[in-house]
């Protein structure tokens, strides 16, 4: 592999569970499942190093079942056993394509992931194998957002790939106001301030401690994983 084309040697891509749902709006979308592995394929055949963490909301929201009266704490332990199905279905669809990948797990479940071990999980990408980063950060309260900014700190990553189902960061929701306006690039503390619903503001504020860039784009094209790696104008840059 070259890394003559990958403006990035090591990325974390967090994606979120919504994606995976397509249009069915809830659980696993198969054809957007490979449509998605096929984009991270691309990606890794630019011989850029991948981290990965999905989102659970496909299957369970932790945050909306404990709005309805059910205990924050075992709600979200529940979304981060939800991840750990998506996590498992991107793991399958990406070896479908002869990629190596690994599961490591932040809640013990031997069976089927390893346990998150950073030294281990950092060999693995050295070794041109994905690690897909399950069940949060084992830890409840805390969003996958925050479990991406943890896990790409603690691996050295260069930067998030944040991938969604909007093109990038707006001042206000483009799906309800046409007027909307995108942000080419946009600073740590004025997402923070205007409250702008990109990564939750412990995520955000975990990136902006340590200098870690965020690019938000649409995952409704998988192709913008390859253009983002590339060093494309793909979204919108947080730095």
């Amino acid at each position: 592999m070259t890394l003559t084309k990958a403006h990035y040697k090591r990325v974390l891509l967090k994606i979120s569970g919504e994606a995976l749902a397509g249009d069915l709006g809830q659980g696993i979308n198969t054809p957007v499942l490979y449509e998605i592995a096929a984009g991270i394929k691309a990606a890794y055949e630019l011989g850029v190093q991948i981290g990965i963490v999905i989102g659970g909301g496909n299957i369970f929201r932790g945050i909306a079942a404990s709005a309805s009266g059910m205990d924050r704490a075992s709600s979200d332990y529940m979304g981060m056993l939800a991840t750990c199905i998506n996590s498992l279905a991107l793991q399958d669809a990406l070896e479908k394509n002869k990629i190596p990948t690994r599961v490591q797990s932040a809640i013990s479940m031997a069976e089927i992931a390893e346990p998150y071990i950073r030294r281990r999980a950092i060999r693995h990408l050295e070794k041109n194998r994905i690690v897909i980063f399950a069940a949060g950060t084992g830890n409840p309260f805390f969003t996958t957002d925050t479990a991406a900014a943890l896990r790409a700190v603690e691996i050295n990553a260069e930067v998030i790939l944040k991938a969604t189902k909007v093109d990038g960061i707006y001042d206000k929701d483009p799906m309800k106001n046409p007027d909307a306006q995108k942000f080419e690039e946009i600073s740590y503390i004025d997402v923070l301030n205007r409250s702008l619903q990109v990564m939750d503001s412990a995520a955000i504020s975990l990136c902006m401690d340590n200098k870690l860039p965020i690019v938000t784009f649409s995952l409704r094209d998988p192709t913008n994983i390859v253009r983002v790696i590339r060093g494309d104008k793909v979204g919108t840059l947080v730095k």
